[in-house]
């Protein structure tokens, strides 16, 4: 089978993290990308799910910028109040 090169960018100190994973693992970066791929292809699907923050949604977004305009506009008024803890689950 003929081999080919896969080059990709990412942070510096993510690759460092993810070559000592590796490697306490007992494979090195190339076999747990060749990983990644292998089970991409055979499942026809992202090994993990994906979904989107809805923080960012379009909605939000435009919520969060009209309470920043009433804020400004004074239409609006900031409260402080105490900070929620969620308990441990």
């Amino acid at each position: 089978m003929a081999q080919a090169n896969l080059s990709v960018r990412i942070d510096e100190n993510d690759k460092k993290s993810f070559e000592t994973f590796c490697t306490e693992t007992g494979m090195n970066v190339s076999v747990a990308i060749n990983m990644f791929i292998k089970t991409v292809l055979r499942e026809h699907k992202l090994p993990f799910e994906i979904k989107a923050d809805p923080f960012y949604s379009e909605n939000n977004i435009k919520y969060l910028e009209k309470i920043v305009a009433d804020i400004n506009s004074g239409k609006a008024k900031l409260e402080e109040h105490e900070l929620i803890e969620e308990d441990d689950k």
